[in-house]
């Protein structure tokens, strides 16, 4: 009865997805945005309406100053309180913190399973420190996910599976996510593992694919900004990708993000073809977007090999009446711990059962899956991600890192147009305030 109510009030909560974007089907629910390589993105809790404060019905917004205006819509993504901005910007600090201590990990005779398992232990670890008072929620945004060389994205095995050894010269994805309240921050980079003494830079292709997404994701965030549109971040995204070389992995979208919705409604795609489609909209102040940039020097079409899927997400607007008991289990720790955000079965505390359960789950559109997908072994694939605000002070990058100096040389060159847009910053900058009879101050310096 307790989940029946939780499931009636998110549906409730759930808005109806634009035109464009989501297909409707014939029972009334929602096709989700097919993602990398043609499998189903999932959207579930994303159809949320931005004045939704919580996950469930009764959870403590967890903050004395959040606005409360009786009789009125509060909006719980006003990028103007700086509560929820300081909550955004601490999820991606420990985000980054998080990122910094995976890549340390990422050394030859380390497992992948043991540098997942770091990688979400130590945002759980983290994210404790703060607001130990109130009842907010935090942790893990999206499981940590390590994909090694042909291996593209959400790889993030079980202790059952025969383990994975990272070894010298090995490319690695990394890519993970934060909440903090529900402000989502997400951070994804590419790095090759270094033999002992090996400092010499990679080049040629992986080379390109690295350098060419990350300075695709650098041209994206400049592009993101009042007045611009969504179109104008795939043009430069696909300009940058020519100037390389390389393919953009098809289905690769970002996405809008608010409180406790990681998939919003609002997309930029990579690259427009006939399985992605994105209604056209123009970027406000206020927007939070989480820029996810994947090239590949292959043909850019990564498949589904047979590996099994961890990681899956709650889609709150579906219900139906499951049969087997391994199933149920799935659905109630799912729907108790991790209702609106992804999550990996390896958390779960029986294994075996999770195994068993997600799959009538996911037939019946329970869960959606974050499918582990697989490049051509010759293809070498480059991945960045970057979350960013438009504040109206500009545009700020809270998450992404730079690429580390002298690892990575590619002879490739941008036009000049790219140039001049790369190398400006991000937001305004501030004037300093004149001190009393002091000799007045200059600009400040512009967030990046």
């Amino acid at each position: 009865l307790a989940r029946a109510r939780w499931l009636s009030a998110a549906r409730a909560r759930a808005r109806t997805a634009p035109p464009g974007v989501f297909a409707a089907q014939g029972s009334g629910s929602l096709a989700p945005v097919r993602g990398r390589g043609g499998h189903r993105r999932p959207t579930g809790a994303s159809r949320q309406s931005a004045a939704s404060p919580t996950p469930s019905a009764a959870m403590s917004s967890g903050s004395d100053s959040e606005p409360e205006v009786e009789g009125k819509e509060v909006d719980f993504n006003d990028l103007t309180n700086s509560d929820i901005v300081t909550k955004y910007r601490l999820a991606a600090e420990i985000a980054t913190k998080t990122m910094e201590g995976v890549l340390s990990q990422l050394v030859a005779g380390k497992t992948v399973l043991e540098v997942c398992k770091f990688g979400d232990d130590l945002i759980v670890l983290q994210t404790a420190k703060y607001f130990k008072s109130k009842k907010v929620e935090k942790g893990v945004a999206f499981p940590t996910c390590v994909s090694v060389n042909d291996v593209v994205c959400h790889n993030s095995p079980l202790e059952s599976e025969e383990p994975v050894v990272l070894k010298a010269g090995d490319t690695v994805r990394v890519d993970l996510g934060v909440h903090m309240d529900g402000y989502i921050a997400q951070v994804a980079q590419t790095v090759v593992v270094k033999g002992e003494g090996d400092a010499a830079a990679v080049t040629g292709p992986l080379a390109d694919a690295v350098v060419g997404a990350h300075t695709a994701l650098e041209a994206a965030i400049r592009t993101v900004k009042p007045g611009a549109k969504n179109t104008d971040v795939t043009a430069v995204i696909s300009k940058v990708a020519e100037a390389f070389g390389l393919n953009a992995v098809q289905g690769t979208l970002s996405h809008e993000i608010k409180r406790y919705v990681i998939d919003g409604s609002n997309v930029i795609l990579q690259k427009e073809d006939t399985d992605n489609k994105a209604d056209e909209f123009e970027f406000t102040v206020g927007d939070a977007f989480t820029l996810d940039v994947c090239l590949s020097s292959g043909e850019g079409k990564p498949k589904e090999t047979g590996a099994r899927t961890t990681v899956f997400k709650r889609a709150v607007d579906e219900t139906y009446r499951l049969k087997m008991k391994s199933s149920r289990y799935v659905l109630n720790e799912v729907s108790k711990r991790f209702p609106t955000l992804p999550f990996t079965i390896r958390v779960l505390e029986d294994e075996k059962q999770a195994r068993m359960g997600v799959v009538e789950c996911v037939k019946h559109d329970l869960l959606h899956p974050y499918p582990v997908l697989c490049e051509k072994p010759e293809a070498h694939v480059g991945h960045f991600k970057a979350t960013v605000l438009i504040l109206p002070s500009g545009t700020v990058k809270i998450t992404g890192a730079s690429l580390p100096e002298g690892a990575f040389a590619s002879d490739k060159t941008v036009p000049e147009d790219l140039a001049a847009l790369l190398a400006t910053g991000t937001g305004k900058k501030r004037r300093k305030k004149k001190k009393k009879g002091g000799a007045g101050g200059g600009a400040g310096g512009a967030e990046a």
